[in-house]
């Protein structure tokens, strides 16, 4: 008897975590509102202006620590008890990690993580108390950056990403527009014997073979639970 697991893909963005409180960005009063993205989210901004750049991701350190994994995050950690379960996230926040989810492709960068402006391959883990960054901050001899994939900045993960996904047997998409690339085109590496499945409660209009879920993260994943 073949006991082998399925492998359950999801592909999360800013609505998997909208429940938790945090804010996304295209959303109204979204943080795209209150900061042009270019000026605190792209290389160039961060080149114009460091200072701002680290005070902006303070700021969104300090709302993700008083946040919580909501009850599709936790969801989401539970089926890898069935499944092979890897989670593909745009999503910069560790709720997945915190939920108890395993495996976990951040496509955009991690926010509780800095990376020496010298060596990309150096990547430190902030602590609760110490979650603050200036440029001048100097960790292990090395002056930091968030690590973070600015706008102009290429995907590192996006190749492990697409492995991943065309190896999956059912793949679940949660929260996201669909407008961002690269992450968006991930859905067209699925297999054409993949189960797809669509959780938002404002989706993007996807192709007729796509389950949709029409709702948020947590009533939409009990509802996926009944359906697998």
């Amino acid at each position: 008897m073949d006991t082998k697991k399925k492998k359950l893909v999801f592909l999360t963005g800013a609505g998997m975590s909208a429940e938790s409180g945090i804010r996304t960005f295209r959303d109204s009063n979204g943080l795209w509102e209150n900061y042009p993205v270019m000026d605190v989210a792209s290389a160039d901004g961060f080149a114009r202006n460091p200072k701002l750049v680290h005070q902006f991701y303070n700021m969104r350190r300090a709302d993700l620590l008083k946040a919580e994994p909501n009850e599709g995050h936790r969801l989401v950690a539970q089926l890898e008890k069935d499944y092979d379960v890897y989670v593909i996230t745009q999503n910069v926040d560790n709720l997945h990690e915190r939920a108890g989810s395993s495996k976990i492709i951040h496509l955009h960068g991690e926010l509780m993580k800095v990376r020496a402006l010298d060596d990309e391959s150096k990547v430190y883990e902030l602590k609760a108390g110490a979650i603050e960054t200036t440029p001048e901050t100097i960790i292990d001899g090395h002056h930091v950056r968030p690590h973070i994939v600015f706008f102009q900045e290429a995907v590192p993960m996006i190749e492990p990403a697409i492995e991943i996904v065309q190896q999956a047997d059912i793949i679940v998409v949660i929260g996201t527009s669909l407008v961002v690339y690269p992450a968006a085109s991930l859905l067209n590496f699925a297999s054409p014997t993949a189960q797809l499945f669509y959780i938002d409660p404002n989706p993007a209009i996807v192709p007729s073979r796509v389950t949709v879920i029409k709702k948020g993260a947590s009533e939409g994943m009990k509802e996926l639970i009944e359906r697998l």
